[in-house]
């Protein structure tokens, strides 16, 4: 399992699959054109690739390098570093026909190859041998205890924080600990919420 420092971007759930059994990072969907119409989306794409850095790895076809420019075009240049899977012909062991260009996408990929484009794009290789002590990740239950869900004033705390953060206001509860917990320390995100961490006292 290679580790590495920045998060990745692919196009759907099977990418992601795929990917996670390959590298040990915080990976990201575009759910494929959706993130041409998801503000919240795109906003958790650019905190990761400012907090960690981003790497791109979209399908070779031309629908990938549409939404590769996309993230292109609203994420500055120094935070974000491309990785290109080859084109190779034939079809997904799940779909029961090619894709209209007829070449694998990232979920069609081996693991060698996954690992070699990773490295080929420049991600970070951090020493697997030492680790950071595992911290358990936020959940809804420290939203609640910081306020922000479940109260009668938690929209008006909710809506201060995902300002502070720079997030859009409609920002689900899921959103904003996805990017607490992939953009953050523990300690930060403790921070953020006004939260003491028990664990490390």
């Amino acid at each position: 399992m290679l580790t590495i420092r920045e998060a990745i971007v692919v196009e759907g759930r099977y990418d992601k699959n795929t990917l996670s059994q390959v590298v040990d990072t915080l990976i990201l969907e575009t759910n494929g054109f959706g993130i041409f119409k998801d503000p919240e989306r795109m906003s958790l794409l650019r905190r990761a690739a400012e907090r960690r850095g981003l790497i791109v790895l979209t399908d070779s076809d031309g629908a990938g390098f549409v939404i590769r420019n996309r993230i292109r075009g609203s994420i500055p240049a120094e935070h974000l570093k491309h990785a290109y899977i080859p084109d190779v012909y034939g079809k997904e062991k799940r779909k029961r026909q090619r894709g209209r260009e007829g070449k694998l996408g990232v979920e069609g990929m081996s693991p060698q190859v996954l690992e070699q484009v990773l490295r080929r794009a420049g991600a970070t290789v951090l020493d697997a041998q030492a680790p950071e002590r595992a911290r358990p990740g936020l959940t809804k239950a420290d939203l609640m205890a910081a306020g922000l869900t479940g109260g009668a004033d938690s929209a008006r705390r909710r809506q201060a924080l995902l300002k502070e953060m720079e997030l859009p206001e409609h920002t689900s509860a899921n959103a904003l600990l996805q990017v607490l917990n992939g953009c953050y320390s523990r300690e930060e995100a403790l921070d953020l919420l006004g939260l003491k961490d028990l664990d490390g006292m």
